[in-house]
């Protein structure tokens, strides 16, 4: 089973930059599609990005596309997301997941 712990969050200007880390422990992470979603306060958790086993293919939310970036070094067990052009609705806690697993997440705060 995988284990998945994120960091990287913080407190950031509109406008900053951010980039979160997933690192995994266990065997199965290089076979496994990541996620990363977050959640803000009072709302549901949502999606923001995914990337498959290999890192060929990746998709995004619609409200992050183009401005967000994910990536990942198999040879690392680590996930990353890049998140440019932070805005004040960004706040939330960010996860990351693979397979059955999820993380305790990381905070980002973006100040107007």
């Amino acid at each position: 089973q995988v284990q998945l712990v994120e960091s990287g969050g913080g407190l950031v200007q509109t406008g900053g930059s951010l980039n979160l880390s997933c690192v995994a422990s266990g065997r199965t992470f290089s076979s496994q599609h990541l996620g990363w979603f977050r959640q803000a306060p009072g709302k549901e958790r949502e999606f923001v990005a995914g990337i498959n086993w290999s890192g060929s293919t990746t998709n995004y939310a619609d409200s992050v596309k183009g401005r967000f970036a994910v990536s990942r070094d198999n040879t690392k067990n680590t996930a990353y997301l890049q998140m440019n052009s932070l805005k004040p609705e960004d706040t939330a806690v960010y996860y990351c997941a693979a397979g059955m697993a999820t993380g305790w997440g990381t905070q980002v705060t973006v100040s107007s």
